[in-house]
């Protein structure tokens, strides 16, 4: 759903007057616009700072130093691998080239019909279970690239 400026003006006020329109809170405004919209579109941080009464620099510069954050839309289903040193070893690298091909896409990119966002983590303490690949929250640990197909169908 596309919103018009007006729209998304009263969206973002209301999440501002939540947190009392304290720039302090610029980190939390900044979560719940991205859960509103499922991403920070830059319309919105230009608002965001006039709301705020803060310099546009300055939520740029929190949007994007959190990696949490993104400036692009991203896919339904979030996937990420492992790149920690356990799951690096067991084999991630071989895995994400499986994703990224079944995908049809890179690391940090989504898919076309934003069905998928592909990203690398450096550990997810889950050592003993690498390599892992984190869909949408749920860890599949001992991943295989022959596994890889079938995960990806199971989230389309």
């Amino acid at each position: 759903m596309k919103l018009n400026r007006k729209q998304m003006t009263t969206k973002l006020n209301g999440i501002a007057n939540k947190y009392n329109n304290d720039s302090s809170r610029l980190v939390s405004i900044l979560q719940d616009t991205q859960a509103e919209f499922g991403y920070l579109p830059k319309e919105a941080l230009v608002a965001l700072s006039t709301i705020l009464k803060v310099p546009l620099t300055q939520v740029y510069s929190v949007a994007t130093f959190f990696k949490a954050f993104s400036l692009v839309p991203r896919g339904k289903h979030q996937i990420h691998v492992c790149m920690g040193t356990a799951c690096h070893v067991r084999g991630a690298e071989r895995v994400l080239e499986v994703i990224e091909r079944e995908l049809n896409i890179k690391t940090g990119d989504s898919d076309k019909d934003l069905n998928f966002s592909l990203e690398t983590v450096n550990c997810v303490g889950a050592c003993a279970l690498g390599p892992i690949v984190i869909v949408d929250g749920d860890y599949k640990g001992d991943m295989k690239t022959e596994l890889v197909k079938s995960l990806v169908e199971s989230y389309k």
